[in-house]
């Protein structure tokens, strides 16, 4: 029972918001003990169950079923373990599930009764209870979470998310079901559950906002403080920290509610508009587009819309701008979903996917532009999914509730947190003991041991971690790029690898025309230019491009993909478009018609009398575009069927991959060679296009080509030759490859292009260098009774002659070990190249080897999307700290999961990316991994100072607690606003280091060099400030201070202070004026200005700190300002400050101590740490340290092919000297554990013509592989 009741059910099952979820139903008895502890607890337990869900719940309900539960407790089940919890809502319902007509409403319906369907939700009024009273009625129950409804499904006994049409429905069932529209009574029982169509991004009230402020646990402690300081008659104190609070608090609420604005903004917009919708055997009902409910079928206008909603076009076609979901500014063109039961070759049980058929998906937000339609059949369009769940609305939650960032730095933060409260409560226990023994009133034992507590956890903390994300922010907003998640940019610091999106990130975004090879006979003709010659203008390879492209005319202006652009251009051809006018008139559809120019025609002999105008007539050429199949990334082509002027039949051209293009040709149409000669092409970079055409029988009429699968089209074609494309490199390319390569970033390239033409592009850009060998992993499925096997093949000897000797000789293999001894071990110079369908092979029959081939994959080619991402993931399952770089069009899933993503679009797809370009080049991503460095860098010298800012004062306060003295009211407030904020904010304006390093920032604050740094200032900080304690005391004038004390009475005069000359009350009530404070004070003072010095640190990672003149100008002030007060003394300020007269030795004395302090602080910090420790001991990620000459200078030309140099360090490097006899500890990146076995393994890199099978098994064997050497 115990074991049941911890695990809950799964909703959401293997999605990315999988939760387990537990039933609760309200206990009386547990509310009134809950009830009692707030009481007793003057409210704090109140608090404490409104920052925790889980306990708030446990603590007033009890488990209960599901079935019947009022409560429900959510967990996720990533590595955050977040807790939700959300009521139980209950509606009434002539029916359990929206897409289920219930048999009342469709007797309703057989009688014709128009009323409307009887639903009431039980908070209605009597009269509509009353009403529905006759009615079947039964409850049906569910909840909300994150904006997305759970209803209760009986037959799992479960709750699970509200689905619209987009899952389990067949195409078939989209045309003959649904295609009809819905009765108004179906459509108000489906509103019942799907609720209002709109996409509500509620802006919360200032009023609310500042609640949920406040009850911040950050602001709670400062409530407390307050409190505490007041009770101990600290009013400035606390009036100036009730002051800064509140310019916080405002300036937090002023920013927060300006991000929902903006979101609501760009949310609201054309977010309710009027659309016209099909009633089932009652016409056409314009209504509001919150209306819609899946199922409705709309109608979608002439001049085009923005999507209410996301819809599958069932008639008609469409030209889409997707750039809000995609980032690709380029119209896309959508068809009609084809309808299986008019097409004997479509699949009769498909099931509708909005991802699957995307071509056939009118997505919500997307700005629908022109429509193509028949007379009489308007273009129509199924709601498939309403409100938070269509893509728009995904995306918006995405940005409403994202997911916790997971870095080390956070979690390290909480636990130094943690040490400090530690810490805290040891003086809480030294304040209790020490006051005891001076016999001091109770009230005053509890105010001064809790005061410790507030002295040691700074509230001012969280403010100044957040400082140097800030700068970074408005420094990358400067050089372009902008950030929604500032978060992110200290986990970009740690970035390590990059994936880079190929055509228009590495390379240009347009292609130019380099040549064309025809085919004739099955063979190759000699390359040509260009297609503009009056011999080519009717041949079928010509007519192929001026008609297989999916360009239309916007206003005029002729749009499109762009190398369809570059393809028709190179033509010459014109293209014209019907208008609206034009398709009126017409009984069928009016193709897009293309004719090239009359100069490229044969001049028309003139007609000798009127009957010979007719065959003048038909001198004309053009070709009228029938029907488009648009070009589909998962079959890598795209085909058209076309009719050319006074033809009877139909031809069909077809434009795609080579390899998907030669076999969809009958093989006698497709030269012997042609392998040979696109591997030529693509080694050299270019992009290969092929092209096939096919005629038509001539009982294909217009109207059944309208409705045919692409599936009878696509087949028994001719090969009609090659178009050979250009994509040029981006000028700052190389050298930003380099940059990353030099600092010891790996680079990846993921890109929907051929593999070889990848592998080339990767070469020319220096991702891949020329001593380098490429192995090709090439995977196929099982078949045919065989094992899943993988065959690889080194790239450089593909076209290598294999008559007689082996392509490649056993010395090219890549050698691992050229030495016997581990301290010469050379890295490997290989990488792995892979295309979409291998990678997919792999991923699901050699699991065990996804991890060998991330750590040296380089170049991934015809991935799909969504294999972007899984990329990503499997990149981060081996601790690398992933970037991905992408224009945006097809990365928009590998954005939002790598570790940094930056798209390169200026369109609104960046609001699904972290970080946006406004300019489309790769020069960003060096710029965010170097602020992201010095952000980082930034966060840990706050940290490490406002740590020890903390220790200083705890340090200085328990001294004087041990002779019942504190500091004073104006003292605090001095170091506090003066001091501290001031510092805090300018040390954090270094600006970024000029060059990428190979050293990286450490991820986490608990790691031995700043443990070090800590703790060894705080021993300095610690041993000096007890030195002055103890030593002012033993001097010959010290006694117990009075205002009658004579130890500065050789001095009086100008600078004597006001108590020396009797002007105070003849008693102090805190003990708060001796000489011990006075002494501290000055201390404590110049350490945090030492301390802030010797932390700010500069190179490799950020501009030295007297670079910062504002931090320099600041401390100089306040170093200044501090010598004027300790050496010549003003009687108004140290009467402010409660600071009491000592000897002018004694002054000179505490600045020598201070100067020794100094010394010894930034000595330790920047050469026995930095110098020492750092280098010798810690070695993290210094390159080459230690290693021979020769190992160093080798391997740094191919950095770039194996993990960061650390991940070898422990095995190429000397054995290092070890400090106190412990050893340095194993690495703990697990690619970096990986990098060592592969070290060492003989059987990696596998051979050239080798086979790697899936070992034959049970399912949950897969994975598990042998090598067969090819004979």
């Amino acid at each position: 029972m115990r074991n049941m009741e911890s695990k809950g059910k799964l909703i959401n099952k293997e999605e990315e918001d999988e939760m387990e979820i537990f039933g609760y139903s309200l206990c009386r008895w547990k509310l009134a003990l809950a009830a009692v502890g707030v009481l007793c607890t003057g409210g704090f337990l109140l608090l404490l169950l409104y920052w925790m869900p889980e306990w708030r719940v446990k603590a007033t309900c009890r488990r209960a079923p599901l079935r019947g539960c009022r409560v429900v407790l959510l967990r996720t089940t990533d590595e955050f373990r977040v807790w939700f919890c959300a009521k139980v809502r209950v509606v009434l319902s002539l029916g359990p599930t929206p897409l289920q007509t219930p048999t009342h409403v469709a007797e309703k319906m057989a009688n014709g009764c128009d009323g409307h369907v009887c639903v009431s939700p039980p908070e209605e009024d009597g009269e509509d209870r009353k009403r529905c009273s006759q009615a079947h009625r039964e409850e049906v129950r569910y909840f909300t979470h994150h904006s997305v409804k759970y209803f209760w499904d009986e037959s799992e006994q479960s709750f699970g998310s509200l689905k619209g049409l987009d899952e389990a429905t067949p195409c078939s069932a989209i045309h003959t079901e649904h295609s009809a529209g819905l009765t108004k009574e179906r459509q108000d029982y489906r509103k019942l559950f799907y609720g209002v169509n709109e996409i509500a991004v509620k802006v919360p009230s200032v009023f609310k906002l500042l609640i949920k402020e406040v009850l911040n646990p950050f602001y709670i402690f400062q409530l407390f403080s307050v409190i505490l300081w007041c009770t101990d008659e600290y009013y400035y104190y606390a009036a100036a920290i009730v002051i800064m609070s509140l310019i916080s608090i405002v300036s937090s609420l002023y920013t927060i509610r300006k991000q929902y604005m903006m979101l609501h903004d760009m949310v609201a917009a054309h977010s309710i508009i009027r659309v016209s919708v099909s009633r089932a055997s009652q016409g056409i009902e314009e209504i509001l587009s919150t209306d819609l409910v899946p199922g409705d079928v709309i109608v979608v206008p002439l001049n085009g819309m923005i999507m209410p909603c996301d819809a599958v076009l069932i008639s008609g076609t469409c030209i889409v701008n997707e750039s809000m979901l995609t980032g690709e500014s380029v119209p896309v063109t959508k068809t009609n979903l084809p309808n299986p039961t008019e097409d004997s070759r479509a699949p009769g049980g498909e099931l509708y996917s909005p991802e699957g058929h995307r071509r056939h998906t009118l997505f919500c937000g997307t700005t629908v532009i022109q429509t193509r339609f028949y007379t009489g059949e308007l273009v129509r369009a199924v709601v498939v999914r309403t409100g938070f769940s269509t893509s728009k609305g995904q995306l918006v939650r995405s940005i409403l509730y994202p997911k916790p960032t997971d870095f080390k730095l956070y979690r390290d933060a909480y636990m130094f947190l943690l040490c400090l409260v530690g810490v805290a409560g040891v003086g809480f226990l030294y304040t209790v003991v020490i006051s005891i023994l001076y016999q001091v009133e109770a009230s005053t034992i509890i105010i001064e041991s809790l005061d410790i507590i507030t002295i040691t956890v700074p509230p001012a903390l969280p403010a100044a971690m957040t400082a140097g994300i800030v700068y970074a922010q408005r420094r990358l907003k400067k050089v372009g790029v902008f950030c929604i998640s500032p978060q992110r940019i200290n986990i970009c610091g740690q970035l390590n690898l990059v994936c880079f999106d190929k055509t228009g990130t590495l390379t240009e975004d347009g292609l130019d025309l380099w040549g064309m090879q025809r085919v004739e006979q099955a063979h190759f003709l000699l390359p040509e230019e260009s297609p503009c010659h009056p011999s080519l203008v009717k041949s079928p390879f010509v007519a192929c491009m001026a008609t297989c492209h999916s360009l239309t005319k916007i206003a005029g202006v002729l749009s499109g993909d762009p190398l369809d652009l570059k393809m028709f251009e190179a033509t010459g051809w014109i293209l014209e478009e019907a208008t609206e006018e034009e398709t009126a008139l017409h009984n069928r559809i009016m193709p897009t018609v293309v004719r090239p120019p009359k100069q490229l025609l044969p001049d028309p002999q003139p007609a000798a009398n009127e009957d010979m105008e007719l065959f003048e007539l038909s001198a004309s050429y053009e070709i009228g575009i029938v029907r488009q199949f648009p070009f589909s990334s998962d079959l890598q082509r795209m085909c058209v069927v076309v009719r050319a002027l006074g033809q009877k039949r139909m031809d069909a051209y077809v434009k795609g991959a080579p390899e998907a293009v030669a076999g969809l040709c009958k093989p006698d149409t497709v030269p012997l060679d042609s392998e040979r000669v696109l591997e030529e092409y693509t080694r050299q970079g270019f992009r290969v296009i092929a092209l096939a055409h096919r005629r038509l029988a001539s009982r294909l009429t217009w109207h059944k080509v309208q409705n045919i699968g692409r599936e009878a089209i696509e087949g028994n074609m001719d090969f009609l030759g090659l178009i050979v494309m250009q994509n040029k490199l981006k000028q700052e390319t190389p050298a930003v490859l380099e940059d990353l390569r030099r600092a010891k970033i790996r680079t990846v390239m993921v890109t929907g292009d051929n593999m070889l033409t990848a592998i080339s592009v990767a070469r020319d850009c220096g991702m891949i260098l020329p001593q380098e060998k490429v192995i090709i992993a090439e995977a196929l499925p099982p078949r045919d009774g065989q094992t899943a096997r993988i065959n690889w093949h080194y790239a450089d000897a593909l076209a290598k002659p294999t008559e007689s000797a082996p392509a490649i000789h056993s010395e090219d293999i890549p050698i691992k070990l050229s030495h016997e001894s581990l301290e010469e071990l050379q890295p490997t110079k290989y990488h792995f190249a892979m295309n979409g369908k291998s990678f997919a092979v792999i991923q699901e029959h050699f699991q065990d080897l996804v991890p060998k081939l991330v750590l040296h994959g380089t170049v991934f080619a015809r991935m799909a999307p969504d294999q972007k991402t899984q990329l990503v993931e499997a990149l981060q399952d081996v601790d690398y700290y992933v970037g991905m770089c992408g224009d945006g069009a097809n990365d928009c899933g590998a954005l939002k999961r790598a570790h940094g993503g930056i798209s390169l679009s200026e369109l609104e797809a960046s609001v699904a990316s972290p970080f946006t370009s406004k300019t489309p080049s790769i020069s960003c991503v060096p710029s965010l991994i170097r602020e992201g460095r010095a952000a980082l860098i930034t966060s840990f010298c706050v940290f490490k100072f406002m740590a020890l800012y903390s220790i200083i004062q705890y340090v200085s306060v328990t001294l004087l607690y041990s002779i019942q003295s504190n500091l004073g009211d104006f003292q605090f407030l001095f170091i506090d606003l003066t001091i501290i904020l001031v510092v805090v904010f300018t040390m954090s304006l270094n600006p970024a280091w000029t060059a990428l390093v190979a050293q990286r920032p450490p991820s986490g604050l608990i790691s031995a060099p700043l443990l070090c740094s800590v703790l060894s200032q705080i021993l300095i900080c610690l041993g000096f400030q007890t030195l002055g304690f103890l030593w002012v005391r033993q001097q010959p004038w010290y006694e117990v201070w009075t205002p009658h004390s004579e130890a500065c009475s050789g001095s009086r005069g100008a600078n004597a202070s006001p108590a020396a000359n009797g002007s105070l009350p003849s008693a102090d009530e805190h003990n708060i004026r001796n000489y011990e404070n006075t002494t501290l004070f000055f201390l404590s003072c110049f350490q945090y200005l030492i301390v802030a010095v010797a932390f700010s640190k500069g190179k490799p990672f950020r501009q030295p700190c007297y670079r910062n003149y504002l931090f320099v100008t600041s401390v100089t002030v306040l170093c200044a300002f501090m010598l004027s007060i300790m050496l010549h003394p003003t009687a108004s300020i140290d009467w402010s400050l409660e600071l009491v007269c000592v000897p002018p030795p004694w002054r000179l004395t505490i600045l020598l101590v201070v100067v020794l302090n100094a010394l010894v602080s930034v000595l330790v910090e920047n050469v026995l740490l930095d110098m020492v420790l750092w280098k010798v001991v810690f070695n993290r990620d210094k390159p080459g340290g230690n290693r021979p000459a020769s190992s160093s200078s080798s391997s740094s030309s191919s950095s770039s092919s194996h993990p960061p140099q650390e991940a070898l360090d422990g095995w190429r490097g000397r054995p290092r000297p070890t400090l106190l006899g412990c050893r340095k500890k194993p690495p703990q990146a697990k690619y970096v554990h990986l990098a060592q076995e592969l070290l060492v393994d003989p059987e990696w890199p596998p051979k050239p013509s080798t086979t790697t099978e899936a070992k034959a098994g049970p399912p949950h064997g897969n994975g598990a592989c042998q090598i067969v050497t090819l004979t």
